[in-house]
């Protein structure tokens, strides 16, 4: 594994090791929010049989409500709602355990619920007695029935409490363990970046430790030393093995030059003085030449030569367009999950429609209409480019004719932002838009290019930043007529205060 990490080129050995660094990072997060959601499901489940109980006991007394209504005014309205609420009720009823148990709280709702159908049959008798008019019977039945409703009540409330102090409880040892569970989260998350920063400085400088022995040997040679020993060792076959190779070429070729200049000299010792002395200043000329070809300044110069080669052709358009892409992605690495503004989000809108039109030849026209008194107000990073993604993907690109998309940014009356996207693509069908807005939707897989976050992945992380379910609309008047997609933010007033509460 080893060699084939130093087979790499450098480039992308360090590119690699920034890869897995950010990957176990990733990985770690993503392992600590599915624990923080898995317990903060169980603690929103803690109060759910409490909740129940408080449903039945209200279903109750809209039974016994509804009866009396229909003994008093004995209208066929009054007996419909009383069959709605005894449905009701029974569906109630439904949800409790019948079986026999050793479990005081499954018995206590075994005994309500046998009392319940006791009840019912009574209240039944009752109807029944005063459509039939025998008022003796329909006031016996109603007096047992309400004695009833009363018992059960009083039964339901003891239930509800013995619940509540069982599930306190329970709420509190699940308060401590998450507290547990967020300082070992910290401790994890330290220990990660930790080992991340040991092993990447320990790997970068095995990498760089050969540039550094070569830089040495060759300040050594610059100074004229030509007889010192090779220090420098590097295997496989990147930039450095291949530098270090034809450095060392380069001073052994001087050496034999500069020995076969001597040898040279001794059998030509029979020439003039003068001849001598010239051929000596040549000679001398030559070797100072030779020196400073291995200079290690000359050697840098030439390895930065290559970096501005494009500049010095005068590809303008074509840096242009790699900075552009290169900020495109530099914005993704550095953004992440943390939190914008809309003024970036913006910017990266821009960046993706300009690397769009120099694909596309500038097929896609981009219009905006901006309060720019909202640029400032924070918001998930990468929000905004999936969405014109989806435009263009999914709109513009599936439609004959010149493509559009309009980008608005105002304030409601109650003080919420807005971000309106709009298209005048082949536009979205009622049955997927709302598949779309409840994460449901699995359409064509994403095309090459895309930066794979999805609109599900869009509209769960708003949810979270805003904590409200009303984060997004789509709207489409159908086929061919275009579809708006508006985003729907805190305002930065109410975004303060909630800082200042927590």
């Amino acid at each position: 594994m080893s060699k084939r990490f130093s087979d790499l080129g450098l480039q992308k050995r360090i590119s690699l090791i920034y890869i897995i660094a950010n990957l176990l990072v990733l990985l770690v997060n993503v392992f600590l929010l599915v624990g923080i959601h898995k317990m903060s499901r169980k603690m929103e489940s803690i109060y759910l049989d409490n909740l129940q109980l408080n449903k039945l006991e209200q279903s109750l007394t809209h039974v016994q409500d509804q009866m009396t209504t229909y003994l008093n005014v004995k209208t066929t309205d009054s007996l419909t709602s009383y069959y709605k609420s005894e449905q009701e009720f029974r569906t109630l009823l439904d949800e409790l355990h019948s079986d026999v148990s050793d479990v005081s709280f499954y018995r206590m709702e075994r005994n309500i619920k046998n009392m319940s159908q006791k009840y019912l049959n009574t209240v039944s008798l009752t109807i029944d007695a005063k459509r039939g008019r025998n008022v003796e019977k329909y006031r016996k039945y109603y007096e047992e029935a309400t004695k009833l409703s009363e018992y059960i009540h009083t039964y339901i409330a003891s239930l509800n409490n013995e619940r509540f102090q069982l599930n306190s409880l329970h709420s509190v040892t699940m308060s401590k363990n998450f507290r547990y569970f967020e300082l070992m989260s910290i401790c994890l998350i330290c220990f990660v970046i930790l080992g991340n920063v040991y092993f990447i400085i320990r790997l970068v400088g095995k990498m760089i430790q050969p540039i550094t022995k070569l830089s040495a040997w060759a300040d050594e040679v610059s100074g004229g030393n030509l007889d010192l020993s090779p220090t420098v060792v590097s295997s496989g076959n990147d930039e450095i093995a291949i530098l270090t190779n034809a450095f060392r070429k380069m001073v052994l070729s001087i050496k034999t030059y500069i020995e076969q200049l001597k040898a040279s000299m001794e059998k030509e010792q029979a020439l003039a003085e003068k001849e001598l002395k010239m051929e000596a200043h040549l000679n001398d000329a030559k070797l100072k030449y030779l020196q400073a070809q291995i200079n290690p300044h000359f050697l840098f110069n030439t390895l930065n030569a290559g970096v501005g080669l494009a500049m010095m052709e005068g590809a303008d358009k074509t840096v242009q367009y790699v900075q552009r892409v290169s900020e495109f992605y530099r914005y993704n690495v550095k953004k992440g999950d943390h939190i914008a503004t809309i003024d970036d989000e913006i910017m990266q809108v821009d960046t993706y429609v300009y690397i769009l039109n120099v694909r596309f030849s500038g097929e896609i026209h981009f219009e905006k209409s901006i309060d720019f008194q909202l640029l400032s107000t924070p918001i998930p990073s990468m929000i905004l480019q999936p969405i014109v993604e989806n435009c263009v993907n999914h709109g513009i690109r599936e439609m004959m004719g010149e493509g559009r998309i309009v980008l608005k940014v105002y304030a409601q009356e109650d003080g919420r932002v807005c971000i309106s996207i709009r298209d005048n693509g082949k536009g979205m069908r009622k049955e997927t838009i709302t598949q779309v807005l409840a994460g449901t939707y699995h359409g064509q897989p994403l095309p090459s290019g895309s930066n794979g976050v999805g609109m599900d992945n869009v509209i769960a992380r708003l949810r979270l930043f805003t904590q409200r379910e009303d984060v997004l609309d789509i709207i489409s008047e159908g086929e061919g007529r275009g579809t708006e997609f508006i985003l729907y933010l805190p305002s930065l007033q109410r975004q303060g205060e909630e800082k200042a509460k927590e």
